[in-house]
């Protein structure tokens, strides 16, 4: 039986405000060797190609374990239509860079509708969940519509003070596009499945997050 394919999106941009940011390494990089024991075909891409910005926040999470998960971002290929299709599942980690080009990215939006519409698997933590809200079926339906999905809170962005940096909040945007939200307290591990869609809360979140898809994947 041949390994499971998985296609790893991560964002390009690397400012909030005046401060740099882009992918938060954890949450990359735990389901990234997650994926990997499992002996699953991995693909990262990122939305703009090249070296992917990392949070510089997220370092202080790196204990060793990250190298080869780090050394995969140093020059990724861009994301294409063409990633639509030839993969079991996708997943999405956050980070605040993914607010900004991941609604943006019309390709992102073609891909992740395709695979909600082929009812594959669809995993994101944190702010990934960005990357769902252009997403649609082929009626127009959103596909978080009637699901339930976790993702950053709101109550966690105001604790960071960056509501006013953000183009939207993640948690009102999914609530406005009729997703049943749920969540745990602020920076505790919390992540839900409904269906083929996974979704996670916050950087702590990860491992439970990469443990869902492949339970789901395995399913």
């Amino acid at each position: 039986m041949s390994a499971k394919k998985v296609l790893i999106v991560v964002t390009s941009h690397d400012k909030i405000g005046d401060h740099e940011t882009g992918l938060w390494l954890e949450e990359f990089a735990v389901p990234y060797n997650e994926f990997k024991k499992q002996g699953y075909d991995i693909k990262v891409v990122s939305i703009e190609g090249g070296e992917v910005p990392l949070d510089p926040n997220s370092l202080e999470g790196d204990n060793g374990d990250f190298e080869e998960a780090k050394s995969l971002l140093k020059d990724t290929p861009a994301l294409t239509r063409e990633e639509a299709h030839g993969f079991d599942a996708i997943y999405l980690p956050g980070g605040h860079g993914t607010v900004f080009d991941f609604p943006n990215s019309r390709d992102l939006q073609v891909v992740v509708s395709q695979f909600a519409q082929e009812d594959k698997v669809i995993g994101s933590v944190c702010h990934g969940p960005t990357g769902l809200v252009t997403a649609a079926y082929e009626d127009g339906t959103p596909i978080v519509k009637g699901k339930k999905v976790s993702a950053f809170t709101d109550s966690e962005e105001r604790e960071m003070k960056l509501t006013e940096e953000v183009p939207f909040l993640l948690e009102t945007r999914l609530r406005e596009l009729g997703a049943e939200f749920v969540n745990g307290d602020n920076w505790t591990d919390f992540a839900v499945v409904d269906g083929k869609l996974v979704t996670g809360q916050n950087p702590q979140s990860s491992l439970s997050v990469a443990r869902k898809v492949i339970d789901v994947l395995e399913s």
